[in-house]
């Protein structure tokens, strides 16, 4: 911790132990807790968020109490996983139907009223129509030509976790990672944030690697293009049903009329998503196995803890793009605070504490946090990555790679470096 670092000393009051903190975090007490989770809890943004934190802790809880048992965790095809793609293919067929019908009322009801109809029909059939993914025009893409050795670095993970090569690299300043597809023949993109690779070691960057691409290595359905796009066209009909807030006279018999339609798709929409939940949580454990196995046990726990400390890094880049422009007065000289900021944003995670860390493992444990709704609680995933014999890390890049990478990089860093300052 750097020496500029402010400390407060207190005793506790529920026990008297001397309290230490540093006066950019929590004051707590590590002997009985207090302090441990002073803020008000969050709520979710909606019942379908809450209703997911909720299954993705119960599921989580018993496919951990099945790894403990010594279950395997590999991805199995059953009956809600049937169902799942039955009910999506339904779905999907409800848009064609709807796009058929609607061609059919364009081309054979002239003179009447019936190809109004037809276009409404046609509208929804494009509002509702399965969506191909396309790369991002907002931010930086490399491909293998760019970074050659970042995809070597790839690659090697790739083979690691025993799947195919990705075809490009999404970079954003997130504090985030994650795999997805792209286009009619389903190219593989892989995004890194900054935030979150930037200051990692080398081990931990593997093992976020193994993670996110492990997830193409366990066949995670609810990523594939059946299923994601059946809970966005259900997603947009629940929209598209929901009735006025503070409706007219007319509007309420509309609003009684969507009624039973938005019921009905509000209950499919939850139906299918828990039928595909426990297999994403089955996936969220499985890929930090991957990781485990490409980083080591020890750099994907380190992974977990750096997870938990996602709010420090958004709250600096808040801070970097919310300051004013300094400027010498009559120069016009550009703005260069985009210069260091990857260099200070990872100093500012290297000073978080070792208390904070743990402060924190305390409190996912019991607000049962975890990176999003549909993820188990990140306290589970720690405890299924401790079960068995610790693992060495399964690769070893040469370490002249890590500045080659580095060096690969250094144009999409600055480009979203001088994008955040500027407040764009």
């Amino acid at each position: 911790m750097s020496s500029a670092v402010e400390l407060t000393v207190r005793p506790c009051p529920e026990c008297g132990t001397e309290v230490r903190a540093d006066r950019r975090f929590v004051a707590w007490c590590t002997d009985c807790g207090w302090n441990v989770d002073p803020e008000e809890p969050e709520e979710p943004v909606s019942r379908l968020v809450a209703r997911r934190r909720r299954l993705a802790r119960e599921h989580g809880e018993r496919l951990l109490a099945e790894v403990s048992s010594g279950a395997s965790l590999l991805p199995r095809r059953d009956a809600a996983g049937v169902l799942a793609y039955t009910l999506a293919l339904a779905v999907h067929a409800v848009t064609a139907v709807l796009l058929v019908a609607g061609v059919l009322l364009v081309v054979l009801g002239w003179g009447s009223a019936l190809p109004a109809l037809g276009l409404l029909l046609l509208v929804l059939a494009w509002v509702l129509r399965p969506r191909l993914d396309r790369l991002p025009t907002d931010t930086p893409v490399l491909l293998r030509r760019d970074a050659p050795e970042l995809f070597a670095l790839i690659d090697e993970v790739v083979t690691a976790v025993g799947t195919t090569p990705v075809h490009a690299v999404a970079v954003t300043a997130d504090f985030n990672a994650a795999v997805t597809t792209y286009g009619l023949r389903q190219r593989r993109l892989l995004i890194l944030g900054l935030a979150l690779w930037g200051p990692a070691s080398p081990q931990v960057r593997l093992a976020l690697l193994g993670h996110e691409l492990g997830h193409y290595a366990n066949g995670d359905t609810r990523q594939g293009i059946v299923l994601s796009n059946a809970l966005r066209s259900l997603a947009n009909w629940y929209y598209l049903l929901t009735g006025e807030e503070d409706p007219t006279y007319l509007e309420r018999f509309a609003n009684l009329a969507y009624a039973g339609p938005r019921l009905l798709v509000g209950m499919v929409l939850r139906l299918l998503d828990r039928l595909t939940l426990r297999t994403t949580q089955r996936g969220e454990y499985l890929a930090d196995a991957f990781a485990a196995r490409v980083g080591s046990t020890e750099a994907a726990l380190a992974l977990m803890d750096r997870l938990l400390i996602g709010r420090v890094a958004e709250s600096f880049l808040r801070r970097e793009a919310n300051t004013p422009l300094v400027r010498k007065a009559g120069s016009g000289s550009r703005d260069d605070r985009w210069q260091g900021l990857w260099e200070r944003l990872a100093a500012q995670l290297e000073s978080v504490p070792d208390t904070e860390y743990e402060r924190l493992r305390r409190v996912s444990v019991l607000r049962a946090h975890s990176v999003d709704s549909t993820h188990p609680p990140t306290h589970l995933r720690r405890v299924c990555l401790g079960v068995g014999a610790p693992l060495d890390a399964g690769v070893q890049p040469p370490a002249l790679r890590e500045a080659a990478v580095t060096g690969e990089l250094a144009a999409a860093k600055e480009r979203i470096a001088r994008a955040i300052v500027k407040g764009e």
